[in-house]
């Protein structure tokens, strides 16, 4: 009780209601835009699918034509943070209009939630087919039709809330993703009601062991047999006061057991004396890699001129947005480069 009592305020606010909010009807939006949805600017879209999870649908087309074929990316907010501000806070709108990349923006409301988090840890949201799992799978669904994107090629990421709603995207629906990002997020399965996503949020689970990890996410899933599991970035700030950094060390040993690596890294790089680097998987190829930044707090980081500082959106003189692009092998051209 007493460790409870200690919990971090700001957790409570930010990432986690209090009491569970019943979720009500989808929101009513227009009718689907016309295509092609404009260029340059964020469009709200309606009619995606059945929306159990009740969330909004955003897209963003960048400037210029779209060729088919191209990557799509889907990125998630974080709490108390709006789908479309993050997109343009945090880098991605301005990288979209460089590699040519549409943008997929799903947005949580506060008639779910009232922080507006999404609900990463409650099981009737993020298993496959329920809730606000099944409604990004619709707006994926929806958002790769129009833009005639590849269906190999796309990716997720998400801060915080968001981040563990990412990852908890990859284990539902592994087959319909490439490769994912996670900031300041949660290991699959780290939570199943609000006390224990408290718990875990102020204190990394310090028994869950490398094979628990992995059967956690394993169990989100059908059987995969030897098909790959989507490649995984892991970004988290040392001086987090909302999610213990431990976290990210359990997501990196969980995906990287997933794909059945080593626990040691195969590198292990200090980029500066405060930003460091590891990677498991192949040389030259990583599945895993992992970011620590011994000076960010909690939130997305950005550097001058690659994004704007805004509430939870840090600089960090390091911008997250093109090292994930690159780990995912897309270059500002929406190409696959060689790290792919």
């Amino acid at each position: 009780m007493r460790l409870m009592r200690t919990l971090s305020r700001a957790a409570v606010r930010l990432l986690v209601p209090r009491t569970a909010v019943p979720k009500r009807r989808a929101p009513r939006i227009a009718k689907p835009l016309p295509l092609p949805w404009p260029s340059g600017v964020i469009s709200e879209v309606g009619g995606f699918g059945s929306n159990p999870g009740a969330l909004t649908m955003h897209v963003y087309t960048p400037r210029g034509s779209i060729p088919p074929g191209m990557p799509l990316v889907v990125v998630l907010h974080g709490c108390r943070q709006d789908a479309t501000r993050f997109a343009h806070d945090s880098g991605w709108i301005e990288w979209a209009d460089r590699a040519g990349v549409a943008l997929l923006l799903p947005g949580q409301v506060a008639a779910n939630q009232r922080n507006r988090c999404f609900n990463w840890y409650r099981p009737s949201d993020v298993r496959r087919g329920q809730g606000e799992a099944m409604s990004i799978r619709q707006m994926i669904r929806a958002a790769t039709i129009r833009f005639r994107s590849d269906g190999k090629r796309i990716f997720i990421v998400g801060l915080s809330a968001g981040g563990a709603m990412a990852v908890a995207m990859l284990a539902a629906y592994p087959a319909v993703f490439a490769g994912g990002a996670v900031v300041a997020g949660m290991p699959v399965g780290a939570a199943s009601t609000s006390p224990m996503a408290l718990l875990r949020m102020y204190r990394a689970d310090p028994f869950g062991s490398r094979a628990g990890l992995v059967a956690a996410a394993r169990s989100a899933s059908p059987a995969r047999g030897n098909q790959p599991w989507p490649r995984l970035s892991i970004w988290q700030g040392e001086v987090d006061r909302v999610v213990d950094p431990g976290n990210a060390e359990l997501l990196a040993a969980q995906w990287g057991g997933l794909h059945g690596c080593d626990p040691a890294p195969i590198d292990d790089a200090a980029l500066t004396a405060s930003v460091r680097c590891r990677s498991w998987g192949r040389p030259g190829r990583p599945v895993v890699e992992l970011w620590t930044l011994a000076e960010l707090a909690h939130g997305f980081p950005i550097a001058t001129g690659a994004g704007r500082a805004a509430p939870w959106v840090l600089d960090a003189g390091l911008a997250a947005v093109p090292r994930i692009a690159a780990f995912w092998g897309l270059g500002d051209n929406g190409i696959q480069s060689a790290s792919g």
